[in-house]
């Protein structure tokens, strides 16, 4: 049996399964809608991360599956290579790739990502959600998603659909206020779960009070199983002919990237919730989701990730050891085995409002004031990497925000290395490091704003190397010092 497996916590992770089961349900099926799949295929995908993914995963509490973070990868995807089973075979790639970081330990370079990148990205995943969710919650069906309902103002929408996408909205937001939170009862209920029975609940109430009404309200269409052939009749098969196309490899490693991203990142917001004695291993967890996405690739599912809200639920609830994780995963799968007339009552409208709150923490107006008080140098990769996100795409975007940082902690760096002092006629040069040629153009700016019958002293102490190029450049201003009355003090040779 697993070091991580102890039937002795029974009384603790029982309870805990249950509430990230709860969480974990309509999040799932919310991705698989928002993703364009059938409900099912969020399900079995909440399966294969929470009882493989577990099983094999160092971690005692961290919950994968489905992951809120990923849908506009996979709805873009599905838009550049034109079916889902080519990205099932995308996403097999991606498991591989995943498996081989974790063989060369590549889980390490997780700390090399600037924090101003990981928030960009988040927050541009918050806002593609929400985008991409308003139609739902309007009841909108067609193809051209916010685009289309701007540009047709006529195009019909289902008054039903908003009124319950706006109330489930209500329910979450009160969900989280300090009153509610006094509450101890209320601290074991998700709201989520809240909103989803509240569409149910109008649902079944709608059917019978007003029918006509509720005709146009698009809702679950979870198909029910008499049998196990029923099911794989369901799962869909990766495309293995598309091996030759170019943009499978793209968006595999654009997969492998950000899915790997977001489970290193959860694992580390894990540790501040619940210290774990050794930590987990990044490398092995890379593995194990690995193995995750290519079992779900194989099987018709979508990515994979730790994810940090089901984690957090389950940490919070008392989970202590991986059984918690290991019994929400076959409650997924009972769920949608045995329970599909109920699920199907579930309006498409409450899942969207769980996924346009989603998406709104990850976005908050709160974010971008925290990124903005943190000065130029960390706002300007923030923006560049949302905003290289919205336009060209998350592995381009993610991209765009290394480059932006790179140069805002390269100039900062280059205006922090020579720093110039004026004490009356005397003037200090002080190198804070090492210099190359990148900082000539910074000393040449500096020499010059030195007038003529000066004294000029410079301090190098922390500077154990001056590349030839700027040796050049002082010895230029040597030369011409004695005529312009300047004295040299301490004057690198």
């Amino acid at each position: 049996m697993s070091k991580h497996l102890s039937f002795s916590t029974l009384r603790y992770d029982i309870p805990a399964g249950i509430v990230v089961f709860l969480v974990a349900l309509p999040l799932s099926l919310g991705i698989a809608q928002a993703s364009g799949m059938p409900p099912f295929v969020g399900l079995l995908t909440g399966v294969i991360g929470g009882v493989l993914v577990t099983l094999l995963s160092p971690s005692r509490f961290a919950v994968s599956g489905p992951a809120a973070g990923l849908v506009t990868i996979v709805v873009g995807a599905m838009h550049t290579l034109g079916s889902f089973s080519t990205l099932l075979l995308a996403l097999m790639l991606a498991g591989v790739l995943q498996i081989i970081f974790g063989i060369v330990k590549a889980g390490r370079f997780v700390s090399l990502v600037p924090g101003s990148v990981i928030q960009g990205m988040l927050a541009a995943i918050g806002v593609l959600l929400i985008l991409q969710q308003i139609p739902v919650a309007l009841g909108y069906e067609g193809d051209g998603g916010l685009k289309a309902l701007i540009a047709d103002p006529s195009v019909s929408i289902s008054p039903a659909s908003l009124w319950i996408a706006m109330v489930a909205l209500l329910i979450l937001w009160v969900w989280t206020t300090a009153p509610f939170k006094r509450i101890k009862l209320m601290t074991y209920i998700p709201g989520p779960l809240i909103a989803v029975l509240w569409g149910s609940l109008a649902v079944i109430l709608g059917d019978r009070i007003l029918p006509d009404a509720m005709q146009s309200l698009p809702r679950i269409a979870l198909p029910k199983f008499d049998s196990f052939d029923e099911v794989t009749a369901q799962l869909e098969k990766p495309n293995w002919s598309a091996w030759n196309n170019p943009q499978v490899y793209i968006i595999a490693a654009t997969l492998a990237l950000v899915a790997s991203l977001e489970t290193l990142l959860s694992q580390e917001a894990l540790k501040k919730l619940k210290e774990q004695t050794p930590a987990p291993s990044p490398n092995k967890e890379m593995r194990a989701q690995g193995i995750g996405n290519l079992v779900s690739g194989f099987l018709g599912g979508l990515p994979i990730t730790a994810v940090i809200v089901r984690s957090s639920v389950n940490v919070n609830t008392g989970a202590r050891s991986k059984i918690s994780i290991l019994l929400h995963g076959v409650l997924l799968l009972l769920c949608g085995m045995f329970f599909s007339d109920l699920l199907n009552t579930i309006p498409l409208a409450c899942l969207a409002a769980v996924l346009l709150y989603t998406g709104y923490k990850l976005a908050s107006p709160e974010l971008f004031i925290a990124q903005w008080r943190l000065g130029l140098p960390q706002f300007l990769p923030f923006l560049a990497t949302l905003a290289g996100i919205l336009v060209f795409g998350m592995l381009a975007g993610i991209g765009i925000g290394l480059l932006a940082q790179l140069l805002s902690s390269t100039y900062k760096s280059h205006r922090n290395a020579l720093q110039l002092t004026r004490y009356d006629n005397h003037y200090v040069v002080r190198f804070q490091q090492n210099l190359t040629f990148l900082h000539n153009p910074r000393l040449q700016s500096l020499l010059a704003e030195i007038p003529d019958n000066s004294v000029v002293r410079v301090e190098q102490d922390n500077a154990d190397y001056i590349d030839p190029d700027v040796k050049a450049v002082l010895s230029e201003f040597g030369a011409k010092a004695s005529g312009r009355g300047i004295t040299l003090d301490r004057w690198p040779g």
